[in-house]
């Protein structure tokens, strides 16, 4: 069967065949501007949640509420530390040794190691027979002086009368001024033993007391024992201030120098106290390679007691930072070290990159600008409010 086209009959198959063309292309090019744009929607939508999710909100009310503070980040002083330990000691400069200068036998002990006493307080009394000689050549001057100031008054007054001779008077005066010097070297020597001049009719008796106040850290003494001249019977400490003595390592001894701060903190419970380093040894230990160091603390309510080990925290150097933060401002998320900062009525993480620390402030090399606001304290309930988030996020 033979078919023919007309002219007209072609150009009317172009234009269908034309049409058909350009309707497929632009369906095409419809349906990949959809997936394109579905394609942006989910990655806005992803960028969202997840800026979302590092944030939190919390209004001023609840920020006190929770106990939230702000801080600002900006310079801060850097204190290098050295850690040192040591031991707590009585003040070496508020310590007596009592000893009781005179032989004897002991009465009577009225103290005991641990006992706080006043100055002037008998701890023992002893029976000492050479202090009752002692006493009693003071007793003798002391007679001779007033029989010698009688006669020298009676010398006197003759020699006025013109009864008797002047030299008669000047004798008298002289034995008057030999007897005082006697009488008065007599006195002192008790006082230099600790003793009274007399007692209630018992001239061995010999109390001995304590010259400070403070507490009986030793006894030496009992009753019924023989005791020498120089025997130490009781050492008396006052521990109203101790000292904090400190074993300083050779590679150590250029960081310390008398004058540095230094923090004292007790080992074996929840205790600590600042104070200054006002010695430094010149010598180094041929057997522990260390030199001695020491701080005096102040000890009101008798916490530092001797014997207790402490470590002892001295600032070595002090460095200038453009950023810091408070140490208690950081968090670990994520496996780094982040902050909250304070943006309108939201706080939202910011990771950083950390320097120098001394466990007060951290310095802050990257992730935060001087001026900007973080939450200093408390900022753990934000990570746990933040935790709470994401796993709703999750869900």
């Amino acid at each position: 069967m033979t078919v023919n086209f007309n002219k007209k009959q072609g150009i009317a198959i172009v234009l269908v065949l034309a049409i058909g063309a350009l309707l497929a292309f632009l369906i095409l090019g419809l349906n990949a501007s959809a997936g394109s744009a579905d394609t942006h929607g989910t990655d806005s939508h992803a960028e969202a949640n997840e800026h979302d999710e590092a944030r939190v909100t919390m209004s001023d009310q609840q920020m006190k509420q929770n106990g939230v503070a702000l801080s600002t980040a900006g310079p801060a002083r850097i204190n290098s530390m050295l850690q040192l330990t040591g031991e707590i000691h009585a003040n070496g400069d508020r310590m007596v040794h009592i000893v009781p200068r005179l032989g004897g036998i002991v009465e009577s002990v009225s103290a005991n190691a641990g006992d706080r006493v006043r100055k002037g307080q008998v701890l023992a009394v002893i029976s000492s027979h050479a202090l009752a000689d002692q006493r009693s050549a003071s007793l003798a001057a002391q007679q001779r002086l007033a029989l010698a100031r009688t006669t020298l008054a009676r010398e006197q007054k003759l020699w006025e009368e013109k009864i008797s001779a002047e030299q008669d008077y000047l004798q008298a005066r002289n034995a008057m001024q030999e007897a005082d010097i006697a009488a008065r070297s007599a006195r002192q020597k008790l006082a230099a033993l600790g003793a009274a001049s007399s007692t209630s009719g018992d001239l061995t008796r010999y109390e001995i007391r304590s010259p400070i106040d403070g507490t009986v850290t030793d006894k030496r003494i009992a009753n019924g024992a023989s005791l020498k001249d120089d025997t130490t019977i009781f050492i008396v400490a006052d521990l109203s201030s101790v000292w904090a003595e400190i074993a300083v390592p050779a590679k150590d001894l250029n960081a310390v120098s008398t004058g540095q701060q230094a923090t004292v903190k007790a080992i074996a419970f929840d205790h600590d106290a600042t104070g200054t380093l006002s010695y430094v040894g010149a010598l180094v230990g041929a057997q522990t390679r260390t030199a001695s160091a020491r701080i005096v603390l102040p000890n009101p309510k008798g916490v530092w007691r001797p014997g207790l080990p402490v470590t002892v925290n001295l600032v070595s150097a002090s460095v200038d930072v453009a950023i810091a933060v408070p140490v208690g401002a950081v968090q670990t998320i994520n496996e780094e070290p982040t902050v909250f900062g304070r943006y309108g009525d939201s706080f939202e993480a910011r990771p950083l990159t950390l320097g120098r620390s001394d466990g007060v402030f951290t310095e802050v090399l990257a992730g935060l600008r001087a001026g900007e606001q973080i939450a200093a304290r408390n900022s753990f309930l934000i990570k746990a409010d933040l935790g709470k988030s994401g796993a709703s996020h999750a869900h």
